[in-house]
């Protein structure tokens, strides 16, 4: 599923970047190469990241 469609982010590519540790919503989309446009997203992509630290719990 498409999460950030300003930069194509797929749900997919944060869990992995989640999942190496990275827990900040900006710095997911910094190691993706990208940063939060209209930031209609981020609510969404933080849920994930911390869908994953409870998966890693």
């Amino acid at each position: 599923m498409i999460v950030c469609s300003c930069n194509f982010i797929r749900e997919q590519q944060i869990r992995e970047v989640a999942r190496a540790g990275i827990r900040c919503v900006e710095a997911v989309y910094a190691q993706l190469d990208c940063e939060p446009n209209c930031r209609q997203c981020l609510s969404f992509a933080e849920q994930i990241i911390e869908d994953e630290i409870c998966i890693a719990a």
